[in-house]
C-alpha cells in the first residue's frame, strides 16, 4: 500500500461516535443502501437523539430500521425516508415513521445532482485496497451522486461486503473521505429466495415462451422471478444475457447451468450488468472480484436507452393490480405504499424500444384477502387512491396464469377484452358488466 494512502487511512480514522458528531439539527443525511445500511454509525447517530432535532435520513430499501427513529414517535428528531418501500419502510409506515419519495429510478442521479444537497453521507464499504480505494459492494446505485453532493462523507468500513467490480463508479479514494469507520459487523442481510407456487410457475411458464436463446434478461425479487429462473434453467435456452436492476441468487444458478454467456449482448458483452444485489451468501461469494459482473450506477443500468441498446430485451415485472383501462399499479393498494416506481417505467419502455424487446407485467389473476376472500386483481378501475405506476400508453405484454396479451395498437374495448380473456373465470361476467358500462364495451362482442 502506498505510504501516502496508509497515512490517510490513519488520519481519518475514527470511532462511530466520533464521525457523527458533525451532524447537526436540521441536516440532511445518507444512508448506505440495501443490504449496506451503515449500523455502526446508526447506533452511534441515535446516542444524539435528545440533542438533535429535524435531521432528514434518506436511503434506498431500508433494510434495518433506523436506531433513533425507534425512539422518536412523534419524529420531532430523525425524519425518515425512502426512495423504495421494502418490509422494514412498510412495517413503519403503520406508524406514520417514514414517507416515500416519488422518482424514476434512472433519474434518481440527475435528481441529487441538481436538486438535493447532502450534508453528510454514511455509506458502508468494503476494506481499502492497496491502492487506497473503498469498493461499495453491493450497492452502487446512487453512491456516486451522493458522494458528489455531500459535505462531508463518512466511509464505515465492512469486512463481510465483497468487492464488487466495475462497470463504473463503484469506488471511492481515501483522498475524498472525510472520517473512516471500523468495528464489528455480523454477517451481510440473508435475502432467501422466496417459494412458488402452481400459479408463479404456471405464469412463468408462460413468461418462458416468450424468451429465446439470446435474449438479455432483466429478473427482479420475488416468488415469480425464482420461478423463472428455475423453468430457464431447466430448459434448453442459451447464449442469455442479464442487464438487470437487481442481481439476485437466480442469476447465478442460471450462469452455473450454462445459459448465460452474455454473448449476445450489445453493450457490456459477457457481463452481468446490475445496479444492486440482494440475496445469500451464495450470491455474494460469486460477486467478489469476479470479472463477470459489472456494476454499474442507476443512471446506466436503469437509462431506457441504454436497455434499448440491447437487443431481444425481455423485461420481467410484476403488479398488485390491472384495470380494464389497462393502468398498472405496482407500488400502492390504495393509499397505503407497498413498494415504489422503483425501475418498473425504465425497463417497460427501455424494453418497447429494445429490437424484438418484450416488456412483460405479470400478475396472479386473484388474491385472497386477509378475512380468506378472494379478488381478481384484474379490475374495473383501480381501488380508490391507489398510485398508477405504469399508464396505459406504456404496457405493452401483461401475463396471468390464464395466458398473455399484447396491448400495445389496441382501443380501449380491445384492451378491456384482452384483460378479461386472461382474468379469473370466475370474474369475467362482472368484469364484462362493468366494461359496458364504462363505455370500453363492443355492442357485438362475444367474448
Amino acid at each position: 500500500m502506498p505510504e501516502i494512502a496508509k497515512w490517510r487511512l490513519q488520519q481519518k480514522t475514527v470511532s462511530a461516535e466520533e464521525a457523527v458528531r458533525i451532524v447537526k439539527s436540521g441536516d440532511l443525511i445518507h444512508y448506505g443502501e440495501f443490504a449496506l445500511f451503515p449500523t455502526l454509525l446508526d447506533k452511534a447517530l441515535a446516542k444524539r437523539l435528545d440533542e438533535l432535532y429535524d435531521v432528514e435520513i434518506r436511503s434506498t430499501c431500508y433494510t434495518q430500521i433506523p436506531e433513533g427513529v425507534k425512539n422518536d414517535p412523534d419524529r420531532k428528531h430523525f425524519i425518515m425516508e425512502d426512495y423504495h418501500f421494502g418490509g422494514v419502510s412498510r412495517q413503519l409506515l403503520k406508524d406514520n415513521l417514514v414517507n416515500y419519495i416519488p422518482t424514476l429510478y434512472h433519474q434518481m442521479p440527475r435528481i441529487i445532482r441538481k436538486y438535493i444537497d447532502i450534508d453528510v453521507a454514511f455509506l458502508t464499504a468494503a476494506p481499502m485496497d492497496n491502492r487506497g480505494f473503498f469498493n461499495f459492494g453491493l450497492s452502487n446505485s446512487l453512491t456516486s451522486a451522493i458522494i458528489s453532493k455531500s459535505r462531508k462523507i463518512i466511509v464505515e468500513v465492512n469486512e463481510n461486503v465483497p468487492v464488487c467490480l466495475g462497470g463504473n463508479q463503484e469506488m471511492i479514494h481515501v483522498s475524498r473521505v472525510d472520517y473512516i469507520v471500523h468495528g464489528e459487523h455480523g454477517p451481510l442481510l440473508q435475502l432467501k429466495p422466496e417459494e412458488f407456487s402452481d400459479v408463479d410457475r404456471a405464469i412463468a411458464a408462460r413468461v418462458l415462451a416468450e424468451i429465446e436463446n439470446g435474449s438479455c434478461l432483466q429478473l427482479g425479487i420475488g416468488a415469480l422471478p425464482n420461478s423463472v429462473g428455475a423453468l430457464i434453467a431447466e430448459s434448453g435456452l442459451k447464449d442469455l444475457g442479464i442487464h438487470t436492476e437487481m442481481l439476485t441468487d437466480a442469476c447465478v444458478d442460471l450462469y452455473e447451468e450454462g445459459r448465460i454467456t452474455g454473448d449476445k449482448k450489445q453493450i457490456d458483452t459477457h457481463k452481468m450488468t446490475y445496479t444492486f444485489a440482494m440475496g445469500t451468501q451464495k450470491l455474494y461469494d460469486f460477486l467478489h472480484n469476479n470479472t463477470m459482473c459489472a456494476s454499474y450506477p442507476t443512471n446506466w443500468t436503469n437509462n431506457p436507452q441504454i436497455i434499448a441498446a440491447n437487443n431481444k430485451v425481455v423485461a420481467i415485472n410484476s403488479a398488485l393490480e390491472i384495470d380494464l383501462f389497462s393502468q398498472v399499479a405496482s407500488e400502492s393498494i390504495g393509499t397505503r405504499q407497498i413498494s415504489g416506481t422503483g425501475g418498473q417505467v425504465d425497463f417497460i419502455s427501455g424494453a418497447f424500444n429494445s429490437h424484438g424487446g418484450k416488456g412483460l407485467i405479470c400478475l396472479s389473476s386473484t388474491f385472497t384477502a386477509s378475512n380468506g376472500t378472494i379478488h381478481s386483481r384484474i379490475r374495473p378501475t383501480l381501488s380508490p387512491g391507489t398510485i398508477v405506476t405504469l399508464p396505459r400508453t406504456i404496457v405493452f405484454y401483461v401475463i396471468t396464469e390464464y395466458g398473455t396479451v399484447q396491448l400495445k395498437g389496441l382501443s380501449t374495448w380491445q384492451r378491456a377484452e384482452a384483460l378479461i380473456h386472461i382474468a379469473h373465470p370466475s370474474f369475467r361476467d362482472e368484469l364484462i358488466k362493468a366494461a359496458q358500462e364504462m363505455k370500453i364495451w363492443r355492442r357485438s362482442n362475444r367474448l
